[in-house]
C-alpha cells in the first residue's frame, strides 16, 4: 500500500507523558503546553478523568481544562475510563473524549476493575452522555497485541470490541500497544482485520517502544493505512498498571521519520527537540528521546 501524504501527530505528554511521573505544578504544566504549542501540533491530549489516588500526577484535570483556552489553535481530548470520568470531562468543558477499553481482562481488572466485557459495555453509555453534550468519542483498545497478565491478545477479542463501539456510534477507533510488544508484521495484520469493520472512520494507532519496535511498528501501520499516530515529547511514559510497560515513542523522533518518508506532518522538528529539553528539565531526568541526544541527521 502507498504512504499517505498526511499522518496526524496527536501529542500525548501530557496525559500519558506524566503519568508515570511525580506530579508537578499547574505552572510547569503550562510551561509543557507552550513548549507543545510551539511545535505546530493541531491535536493534544491533555488529561485524564480518573480516580486521583491512582494517578495523581493528573489530579488536577479540571484546573488544566481552565488554562486551554489560552490554545485556540489546538483540539484538545482527554481520556475517560468510565461514565463518572466521562460526566466530569465534559463538565470542565472537553468536546472530544477518549475512553480506553483493555481487550484483556487481566489488564482491564487491573486498570479500571472490571473484565473487558464489562468495560465494553459502558461504551453506549459514553456515547449517550457525549451526544448530549455535542462532543466526540474515540474508543482505544489497550493491550490490542499483548497483555502483561494474560498473554497474547486474541484478534477476536479486538474485532469484538471494535465492532460494538461502530454499533454504538463511536466516531474515531485506535489500537494501542501498550506494553511495546507488537512488531510490523503483527500490526499489519491486525490494521488489515479492523479496517473493514470500521469503514471510513478515522483509525489511530498507539505505541509505546518499551522493546525498540515501537518506531518500525508505527511505521507499519501507516503502510497499512493508519493515519493518526500518538506520541510523547521525549518519549515520556507508559502505563502504571501493565508492568514493564515504558516510554512512548517520541514525538520528535516520530516526525523524523514521517519527514524523511515524505509524508507531511503539522509538527515541526526543530521545536519539537526544543520542547524535549524542556520536558528534561521539568520532569528532573533524562528522557529516551533519540533525537535529542543525537539531534537531526547532518546535511551536506
Amino acid at each position: 500500500m502507498s504512504l499517505p501524504g498526511h499522518v496526524t501527530i496527536r501529542e500525548v505528554l501530557l496525559r500519558d507523558g506524566l503519568q508515570l511521573e511525580a506530579p508537578i505544578t499547574l505552572a510547569d504544566k503550562r510551561k509543557l503546553l507552550d513548549a507543545v504549542a510551539a511545535t505546530g501540533v493541531r491535536e493534544v491530549e491533555a488529561t485524564a478523568f480518573v480516580s486521583p489516588t491512582k494517578m495523581p500526577a493528573l489530579a488536577d484535570a479540571a484546573e488544566l481544562a481552565e488554562q486551554l483556552h489560552h490554545y485556540p489553535d489546538i483540539e484538545f481530548s482527554a481520556l475517560v475510563a468510565s461514565p463518572n470520568g466521562a460526566k466530569r470531562a465534559l463538565a470542565a468543558g472537553f468536546s472530544s473524549l477518549e475512553y480506553v477499553v483493555s481487550a484483556a481482562d487481566g489488564h482491564s481488572r487491573a486498570n479500571v476493575g472490571t473484565s473487558s466485557a464489562e468495560a465494553t459495555a459502558r461504551i453506549q453509555e459514553i456515547v449517550t452522555l457525549a451526544r448530549d453534550a455535542d462532543a466526540t468519542v474515540e474508543v482505544i483498545i489497550a493491550c490490542s497485541w499483548d497483555c502483561p497478565f494474560d498473554g497474547p491478545t486474541a484478534e477476536n477479542r479486538v474485532l469484538d470490541i471494535v465492532g460494538r463501539a461502530r454499533d454504538w456510534g463511536v466516531d474515531r477507533y485506535a489500537l494501542a500497544d501498550t506494553i511495546g510488544t507488537t512488531t510490523p508484521r503483527r500490526v499489519a495484520n491486525l490494521v488489515a482485520a479492523v479496517r473493514p469493520i470500521v469503514g471510513n472512520a478515522p483509525l489511530g494507532a498507539h505505541f509505546h517502544n518499551t522493546r525498540g519496535s515501537g518506531l518500525a511498528s508505527a511505521y507499519a501501520a501507516v503502510q497499512s493505512g493508519v493515519t493518526r499516530l500518538d506520541s510523547s515529547i521525549g518519549g515520556l511514559g507508559g502505563c502504571p498498571f501493565a508492568p514493564g510497560a515504558t516510554g512512548n515513542i517520541a514525538t520528535e523522533d516520530l516526525v523524523y521519520l514521517l519527514r524523511d518518508s515524505g509524508i507531511d506532518v503539522d509538527v515541526d522538528l526543530d521545536a519539537a527537540i526544543a520542547a524535549a529539553r524542556i520536558v528534561q528539565e521539568v520532569v528532573g531526568h533524562e528522557v529516551p528521546s533519540a533525537l535529542l541526544r543525537a539531534g537531526d541527521r547532518l546535511l551536506n
